[in-house]
């Protein structure tokens, strides 16, 4: 779910990258989680089905961290992938709930193919989309042959992400959700895994989506707001630690409370009604403090592959001449913009430019 945040956002906050290449250089700590829930979602058959190989086992998660990551390093960038931890308690009830959205849209897929609607077995098969432990780990062996470096976060991935971005090792988080934003990571870039057309849902049309960064401070000074002040704005319209928000409260009327009485600490309880106890404070002190680790290191190595065609050829039936032109793709950008750049930088750490 993620804190949504969007039509809260004034336009002259963001800034569309309308060309990749300003961001060569660049470090980005990518919310993995997020970004594999895209590719699972997205990358599948008409009817929905994601790609499988001859076992059965679904690969649409590493089709596109394969396909995407080289193209992210061709333009220069040089990505990080931060993996999610153990949740928090906090965020129970909204595992439970995402738990029983994807079991009820199983059923109404199974349902929409029954019928014969291709849109909503599709529609619905993308809302059932769930990442495995065993996915995950295939994930990180794709990206350990790719000499890709990821992060192991303790907790929440976007927290970590944020963490990388405000010790200065990356420049920026990368997610659809602007939850690094509440955890104060000073620029967020969103749409970095999912950019160029897209079909909109239900509809015969298509649009162009391109990657736009959020720079937090901006954002604030925009907004004449602290990032507790946001915190609290997020939690009056729902984070992941309240999914259900505050009974009557939208974005706009969250942000006029908290102009109004300086803190959601203030604000009256008898504008707040929720169907469920929230500790505010509780949740507030998550994202300003939230667990991060610094045993971490970012390295970029020249691709195995013999391990990548290993993974994605041999065990998951990939094309091995499309394998074989990626990688070819990969290893020159890799030379070009990422082995090229690191002399003299620090030995585990690479900071951005």
């Amino acid at each position: 779910m993620g804190v949504n945040l969007k039509d809260l956002i004034p336009d002259d906050a963001k800034i569309v990258i309308e060309n990749m290449r300003v961001l060569k250089g660049k470090v980005i700590a990518i919310d993995a989680y997020n970004a594999l829930y895209q590719f699972l979602a997205a990358i599948r058959q008409p009817d929905g089905t994601p790609l499988m190989d001859s076992q059965g086992r679904i690969t649409s998660h590493l089709s596109g961290l394969f396909y995407r990551t080289i193209n992210l390093v061709e333009e220069g960038l040089k990505t990080v992938y931060v993996f999610d931890g153990k949740p928090p308690e906090l965020k129970a009830r909204e595992l439970e709930r995402r738990r029983a959205l994807k079991e009820e849209s199983a059923r109404k897929y199974e349902a929409a193919v029954e019928a014969g609607d291709l849109e909503a077995a599709r529609r619905y098969a993308m809302m059932a989309s769930k990442l495995t432990d065993e996915m995950v780990k295939e994930a990180k062996r794709l990206l350990d042959a790719l000499g890709v470096p990821w992060v192991q976060a303790p907790a929440e991935g976007e927290a970590q992400a944020a963490y990388l971005a405000k010790k200065g090792d990356a420049y920026a988080s990368a997610s659809q959700d602007y939850d690094s934003l509440l955890f104060g990571s000073p620029r967020l870039i969103r749409n970095l895994t999912i950019s160029g057309r897209r079909k909109l849902p239900r509809r015969e049309e298509y649009v162009e989506v391109k990657p736009e960064m959020i720079e937090l401070n901006t954002l604030l000074l925009k907004l004449s707001l602290t990032l507790e002040n946001l915190i609290d704005v997020g939690i009056l319209v729902g984070t992941d630690y309240n999914p259900e928000g505050f009974e009557g409260i939208g974005v706009k009327k969250a942000y006029q409370l908290v102009k109004t009485y300086g803190s959601i600490e203030k604000i009256p309880k008898a504008l707040l009604k929720s169907s469920f106890e929230v500790d505010v404070l509780e949740i507030k002190k998550y994202f300003l403090q939230p667990p991060v680790t610094d045993s971490y290191k970012i390295e970029w190595r020249e691709p195995d592959e013999k391990s990548v065609f290993e993974i994605l050829v041999n065990e998951h039936d990939f094309s091995e001449d499309r394998v074989r032109n990626a990688l070819e793709r990969f290893t020159k950008a890799y030379k070009e913009n990422i082995k090229g750049v690191q002399t003299g930088l620090g030995k585990w750490f690479v900071k951005p430019s």
